[in-house]
């Protein structure tokens, strides 16, 4: 059995670890960091066994074996080209160490591994990204909170219906998603909710259209959802317009069929919790002026990721730490000359101590093991499966697409379609082509499917500790029929 195989079965035991948190009594930042760490354990150990290379062979025989028959799994199509250059950078350059030579079996090992680190590397940029910015706004979110800030919301919704609440929420969650992307708006309305609703069961409902929600409202923004602003950056979907007014009607229907759904079953109404004196509130309670400027100032602060990355195409964690970075000095100055015992609870350093590190070693964890997956060529080979399955046909592939990314990562799964369709002159597959917008709608909430298939489910999951099979029992019915509608509602509109 070949070690892509192994991991395979790795990753669906820790995925399975994961679902049953709760039967096993282990925790699923434990199961999700044991399934990253083991798959790249894996392939590090054995990266030959992936890579169909000959341990006693020298680099100059695998590097003329790829170039003549560059179609051949030997070292894998992008692996051919790496070899290939890595030969050459020795025999032209004499880049490479004295004790090595190209003629020396050694120097392939050398290599191979330095392959290895190398799609490592690459992959924990793009995962410390996420995770520093998961982090920068979990902290923005939670000093807000310490001071009150979220009073500015939650004292304006006075229904104590829990239908019409979830309306409230859910529309409030869309229409936030465009502007702050799904991740942070998640995080933003779990702070609101835990001030509206003090049943865990009743918040857990919530928790899960929020996810359904900023979803959706994420598909139809430029900068609402990463795999959306993948194809908005890369040339797939140049023109953000196209991107809003196509997808719009899509993704509203994405969220309010599941709500209309729950209508007929969402009944009762919902208790608030009392307020809870924090440490921050114990001496001295910050003035009104105080909750509404660090509220205002730290939606400012959200709000301005987006514009930062778009004027500067630096990651969104660049932004989100510099809007962190302000807040904290400005707060910093806010409390300067109250007592220690009267600003204790509202500064930074000790809200750093409420956030729930776990979720973020979940985070870690199940996006370490989907990039090993990635870099042994399973997402390749799954796009390839799909393609040839169903004929190329756009709908079929997308479809398909939106429900894996409930199971694995949204974002291999577009890098591959990039990948396998290039940018045509004309037709589907053409700049704002039909098969892009359709391909950013249903990755965009294909996810919801599952708690972990989103960025957005996982901050959710991690924040109210909602258990995976309660998702699938209780939410996952209602976004799957929301997916669907969606997409029909897409394909009526430009398929017909």
């Amino acid at each position: 059995m070949g070690i892509e195989y192994i991991m395979v079965i790795v990753f669906i035991v820790g995925y399975l670890a994961i679902a049953l948190e709760h039967n096993i009594h282990v925790d699923k930042a434990a199961s999700a960091l044991l399934i990253g760490m083991v798959c790249w354990g894996l392939y590090a150990i054995w990266p030959e066994d992936h890579l169909g290379v000959e341990e006693n062979a020298t680099l100059v025989d695998i590097s003329r074996d790829a170039e003549i028959a560059e179609n051949t799994p030997a070292f894998s199509e992008y692996a051919n080209h790496e070899v290939i250059k890595e030969r050459d950078e020795i025999l032209n350059h004499g880049n490479y160490d004295a004790e090595f030579t190209a003629d020396d079996p050694a120097e392939t090992s050398h290599h191979v591994h330095h392959y290895v680190e190398h799609g490592l590397s690459h992959h924990l940029f793009d995962i410390a990204s996420i995770l520093f910015f998961l982090l920068g706004a979990m902290t923005i979110v939670e000093l807000i909170d310490a001071h009150d800030g979220f009073s500015v919301i939650t004292d304006r919704i006075n229904t104590t219906s829990k239908i019409k609440l979830l309306w409230v929420i859910c529309l409030l969650t869309f229409f936030m998603s465009d502007a702050l992307d799904n991740l942070t708006t998640s995080i933003v309305m779990i702070s609101v909710i835990r001030k509206l609703i003090d049943d865990k069961q009743a918040r857990w409902l919530f928790g899960g259209f929020i996810i359904i929600a900023a979803n959706a409202g994420g598909a139809w923004s430029p900068i609402g959802d990463v795999t959306t602003t993948m194809l908005w950056n890369n040339g797939q979907i140049p023109d953000s317009g196209v991107i809003i007014v196509n997808l719009i009607i899509p993704s509203l229907v994405a969220m309010l069929v599941p709500l209309f759904a729950a209508t007929f079953f969402v009944k009762g109404t919902v208790a608030r919790p009392e307020k809870v004196i924090s440490t921050g509130h114990l001496n001295a309670e910050p003035a009104p002026w105080e909750k509404n400027f660090v509220f205002f100032l730290g939606l400012a602060g959200l709000l301005f990721v987006p514009v930062f990355k778009t004027a500067t195409h630096l990651p969104p964690f660049t932004g989100m730490m510099l809007s962190l970075g302000v807040l904290w000095m400005v707060t910093e100055i806010l409390h300067s000359k109250k007592e220690r015992e009267q600003k204790k609870g509202l500064s930074v350093v000790s809200v750093l101590q409420k956030i729930d590190t776990a979720s973020v070693l979940f985070f870690l964890g199940i996006l370490m093991a989907v990039a090993a997956l990635q870099e042994v060529g399973h997402l390749v080979t799954v796009a390839h499966f799909l393609d040839n399955t169903f004929d190329q046909n756009m709908y079929s592939i997308n479809v398909s697409i939106g429900l894996l990314s409930a199971i694995v990562d949204n974002v291999p799964l577009v890098a591959a379609a990039q990948g396998m369709y290039p940018v045509a002159e004309a037709g589907t597959f053409a700049e704002n082509g039909m098969f892009w917008q359709f391909l950013a709608y249903c990755a965009g909430t294909g996810g919801s499917a599952l708690i972990i298939g989103s960025a957005a489910g996982v901050a959710v999951m991690g924040l109210e500790k909602i258990s995976f099979g309660w998702y699938i029992k209780k939410i996952s019915l209602y976004a799957i029929i929301g997916y669907f509608a969606g997409a029909a509602t897409y394909y009526l509109m430009f398929g017909m």
